[in-house]
């Protein structure tokens, strides 16, 4: 080239002052991807808690399937089907809700009411078994001083009381609205997997199904599993909390099966926190056997109890489950927390399905222990299954 150059086809002459077409259609193009950059992270902002309420419809329309799908196949319309369960559910919440309500409600009251003599054990407590010298008379001057930090608290909390019922009616709005999603993903769900299929071919459309149907298995098998647990626990509970003396055994122990169980990691010690701090306001001694049954349980549940209900249901490596945890609590809060185990045996469940597998050589590290080879056994035939179904899915 002399004069002139060549640039993607377009002469571009060096010694020129005149700014080449190409520049401004880049700077268009720019600006162009910035403003829709910024428009798309508004949407975001502003359609994220939508984004949210229709992830945990989502979730529950997946969960409730199974048994939408067994009472239709028994003759009953699926919209009727759908209302019926989630009627069942939503009742199942405002019972725990009102139960474990009423329960915090009569113990607060109780301890305002009662302040100075669950002092006065308590310091006593302290004092003989610590050797601690304290003075009970103090501690109580010092709760009822009206400019004293226990009095403002409860004067801040009264202040709360608008905002908390302002919160509480948010909380049933998004509640109703989660239901409502959940009824029109399950009741129109054959059409809408019509809708989305008439537009695959033959072989995507299979794949499609497939994957809704592990989907639907996984969340179903998650639900079961954790209500099999948190039955368990409830049961256990219950039991050692009546043993102890404890207030509101049955609701206390519904509360640390269903939250030890629903809460991923951390869920163990969340459900503690609450029957230890009412049982150590009654008694120290009894607070402190409720510590040692909720860690007893634990081991027992994590050794015993755990392994054999997740192998027959929906088992992940514990790294996976802790990883994919922190992971939804650090994109979406407490819900991604939870919606994260049946997303990510859905994900281990796909990886599993995908590709070719072949014999093992031996090799020290690869042996497993041969102390349970029958769930072995049962694994490898079900990650087979799946991986037969997804091949059909791809026309293999």
């Amino acid at each position: 080239m002399s004069d002139g150059q060549k640039t993607g086809g377009v002469e571009f002459d060096p010694n020129s002052s005149k700014m080449p077409r190409w520049i401004w259609k880049a700077v268009i193009v720019f600006w162009l991807g910035f403003l829709a950059t910024i428009l798309v992270r508004y949407a975001y902002d502003r359609l994220f808690s939508l984004l949210i309420l229709l992830l945990v419809s989502l979730f529950l329309a997946l969960a409730i399937e199974p048994g939408v799908a067994r009472l239709a196949r028994r003759g009953w319309p699926r919209g009727r089907s759908t209302l019926v369960i989630l009627l069942g559910v939503v009742a199942a919440v405002l019972v725990f809700v009102v139960a474990i309500g009423t329960l915090v409600g009569t113990q607060v009251a109780d301890l305002l009411q009662n302040s100075e003599r669950y002092v006065n054990r308590t310091v006593n407590f302290l004092n003989d078994t610590f050797g601690a010298n304290i003075d009970a008379g103090a501690v109580n001057d010092s709760i009822q001083d009206p400019n004293g930090s226990v009095q403002e608290f409860i004067r801040n909390r009264q202040d709360d009381a608008l905002q908390l019922s302002v919160t509480a009616l948010g909380l049933l709005l998004q509640g109703f609205s989660v239901m409502l999603f959940t009824f029109y993903l399950v009741a129109d769900g054959p059409r809408m997997r019509r809708a989305i299929c008439s537009r695959l071919p033959a072989a995507r459309q299979q794949r499609v199904l497939d994957t809704w149907d592990l989907a639907i298995d996984k969340t179903g098998g998650y639900l079961y599993s954790r209500a099999l647990l948190a039955g368990a626990s409830a049961l256990v509970h219950w039991i050692a909390f009546q043993s102890i003396g404890t207030a509101a055994p049955v609701a206390l122990a519904i509360w640390v099966g269903l939250i030890s169980q629903f809460i991923p990691v951390i869920g163990t010690y969340v459900a503690g926190v609450l029957p230890i701090l009412l049982t150590f306001i009654d008694s120290p001694i009894k607070a402190l056997a409720v510590v040692l049954v909720i860690i007893l349980y634990q081991q027992l549940e994590n050794f015993l109890i755990a392994p054999r209900i997740t192998a027959r249901t929906m088992e992940i490596h514990p790294a996976v489950s802790f990883g994919s945890a922190i992971a939804g609590a650090a994109l979406l809060g407490p819900v991604g927390a939870v919606l994260a185990l049946p997303v990510a045996a859905m994900a281990v469940a796909l990886a599993s399905a995908s590709g070719e597998r072949h014999e093992l050589i031996d090799n020290p590290l690869v042996r497993v222990a041969d102390k349970k080879p029958k769930r072995h056994e049962r694994n490898t035939e079900h990650s087979s299954g799946e991986r037969r179904r997804f091949r059909r899915g791809r026309g293999a």
